[in-house]
């Protein structure tokens, strides 16, 4: 039933001589969704006198009676144009546990009800909307489907994003298929989204990173968004994941679904290709993977230099291309990365020279943002031969000078968070110049005379971090001090500070060498160096 207020809302709306007829039928959408609830019926009312729709719902196939009910009250109430809110006269079904169903909702409101065997207007209008789902081509031409997902697979194995930055740009250079060049740019760095971007033009590319460095609002990054002239390669998850600090790159393949399609200006977006877009997509994307896994050690050096290479690409014969092969010559951009880098410096600039702000003096300043929330940390040791391991396999790496190999090991720092929170932290830790020391000073709570040991790290540019806060009278704790004490002098006063990604994944709570970003050997300084003296827990009211 309906309640008092909505029947007398609807008892207002003006009584037209019409008949209108409702059915709810399967329609044949292709779903891009494995969910079991996701929409495949269609809810459809329609003025038969009029010949003209006034409400139309998706629904999922289990979904009650009360489905029709809702859209049959907008049929009313707020009508597609041009209709106007109106109360018909008539209402005719051809499913009689509906008829049923609307007899006891539709009670005072001076409708009739009524069941026909057929409904002609909308057999056709059905008929209208299922040519037109099935005309809607498939995301990728058929034979096209092997090839693209291998090349995808082979890509997310290379993982440019973990030393390519989406201003790092690669030319992969054609000229076939109406495409000269493609400008690529790996989006993944950042750990929001992975994929290629395959730019048609130079001009598009420098278009759309000024638009979105200029623009604000979500409309105007919207329209910058839509206005690129690019063919694309996304990934994401098969399933639904409740964590949101999920990192998709700790995700083996089976669970990723690569997604391709276009974007151009005056198209908007496609989440398809066609055949003479896939085909251009092919060469690249296998000579793009052919490239990055030939020069990865070089790409993934701190300079982007100039790199050059050309490709011989075998098309599979099953795609009857006008070619059975192609040479494309895949070529890195340094100049372009620096301005388009300089570009981001200099509005990232701007945006600091509008900030209006009070700073502290020279005193100390203890802060606690530099470890990203929800970190595991673990205070422990590595052996000598990891050391060395690290030493040539991370991303980020600061040799420590006078490093002296003696003892059991290196007393290390190991931060394990997600792949973006853990470039964020390289990212800071590079801007102020390095890790200068580690150290351990002491602190006291006063209030209940509790003696603690606060764990800070110092950075090249003199700011000092907490990372931990250990009570001295934790047995466990005193062990691992003693130990650290130890392997740190026999070292030659070094410890070591690793940030590694997976805290997610299979590996949370025990990195390996893969997950393992960024290693830095610095001093394990005494309390005095740093000369804080002894600092004091605070209540803050």
């Amino acid at each position: 039933m309906l309640t008092p207020s909505t029947r007398r809302r609807l008892q207002k709306l003006e009584q037209i001589p019409c008949v209108w007829e409702g059915d709810r039928r399967p329609l044949n959408v292709p779903s891009e969704s494995e969910r079991p609830d996701a929409p495949s019926e269609c809810v459809l009312w329609v003025d038969g006198s009029e010949g003209i729709v006034r409400a139309m719902d998706m629904v999922a196939s289990d979904t009650g009676m009360e489905a029709a009910v809702r859209t049959l009250l907008r049929a009313m109430e707020h009508p597609h144009s041009p209709a106007k809110p109106a109360r018909p006269q008539k209402i005719v079904v051809k499913d009689r546990e509906l008829l049923f169903f609307l007899r006891g909702v539709l009670q005072e409101l001076d409708i009739a009800l009524d069941y026909v065997p057929d409904l002609p207007l909308i057999d056709e209008i059905f008929r209208g909307l299922q040519s037109t789902i099935k005309v809607r081509p498939p995301h990728l031409p058929p034979q096209y489907v092997r090839p693209l997902e291998d090349c995808a697979g082979h890509l997310w194995d290379d993982a440019p994003w973990e030393y390519l930055g989406d201003h790092q740009i690669i030319a992969v250079q054609l000229n076939r298929w109406g495409i000269e060049t493609f400008y690529v740019s790996v989006l993944g760095m950042l750990g929001l989204d992975y994929g290629i971007l395959l730019y048609r033009s130079l001009e598009s590319l420098k278009k759309f990173r000024a638009s979105v460095l200029r623009n604000e609002s979500i409309e105007q990054l919207e329209n910058a968004f839509l206005n690129q002239d690019c063919l694309f390669l996304t990934y994401d998850s098969r399933e639904e994941f409740d964590d949101e600090d999920l990192d998709l790159s700790d995700l083996d393949w089976e669970e990723i679904e690569p997604q391709f399609g276009n974007l151009h200006p005056l198209e908007g977006l496609r989440s398809f290709l066609y055949e003479e877009e896939a085909i251009p997509v092919l060469a690249a994307l296998e000579a793009l993977h052919r490239f990055c896994a030939k020069h990865h050690r070089k790409l993934e050096k701190e300079t982007f230099r100039s790199i050059e290479s050309q490709y011989t690409i075998e098309l599979p014969p099953e795609l009857e291309a006008d070619v059975e092969r192609i040479e494309v010559t895949v070529s890195t951009l340094p100049d372009l990365a620096s301005e388009l880098f300089e570009m981001a410096s200099k509005h990232e600039e701007d945006e600091d020279a509008d900030f209006d702000g009070e700073f502290f003096d020279g005193s100390p300043l203890l802060r606690e943002d530099l470890i990203p929330d929800r970190s595991l940390l673990t205070l422990g040791s590595i052996p000598w031969d990891l050391v060395e391991v690290l030493q040539h396999s991370v991303q980020s790496h600061q040799a420590g000078e006078d490093l002296v190999h003696q003892g059991k090991g290196l007393p290390v720092l190991i931060v394990q968070t997600t792949r973006p929170k853990a470039k964020e932290t390289i990212d800071r830790i590079r801007e102020a110049g390095g890790v200068r020391s580690i150290c351990f000073n002491p602190g006291e709570n006063p209030f209940q005379g509790e003696m603690f040991d606060l764990g800070i790290v110092q950075l090249e540019n003199e700011e000092l971090y907490l990372f931990g806060e250990y009570n001295q009278d934790d047995p466990n704790h005193r062990e691992v001090r003693q130990r650290w004490d130890t392997m740190s002098r026999q070292a030659g006063g070094y410890c070591g500070f690793i940030i590694a990604m997976g805290a997610t994944g299979a590996h949370r709570g025990n990195p390996q060498v893969r997950d393992m970003l960024a290693f830095y050997e610095i001093q394990f300084v005494s309390p005095d160096d740093l000369g804080l003296g002894m600092l004091q827990m605070i209540p803050m009211y």
